[in-house]
């Protein structure tokens, strides 16, 4: 089985993140366009004396591609 590279992880994560700060900062742009899924409403799990509340939702745009290319890129270059 093959190690995790935890650089391309997180250098992954990273532009997301930084892709999606750019799709904010330009708002009304064509960057905004994309798409949406996961929970809509948080799942709850009420057992009387603990709750759980699951929940995810994740917004790909083209913002955040663009990031996650950037982030391909700097990783082929640091390694």
């Amino acid at each position: 089985m093959r190690r995790v590279n935890w650089v391309l992880v997180m250098l992954v994560l990273v532009g997301f993140v930084i892709g999606r700060f750019i799709g904010t900062f330009f708002d009304g742009s064509f960057l905004n366009y994309g798409q949406s899924f996961g929970l809509s409403s948080p799942m709850v799990l009420d057992l009387g004396f603990f709750v759980l509340t699951f929940g995810l939702t994740i917004q790909i745009t083209i913002a955040s591609v663009i990031g996650v290319v950037i982030a391909l890129v700097v990783y082929r270059f640091i390694r």
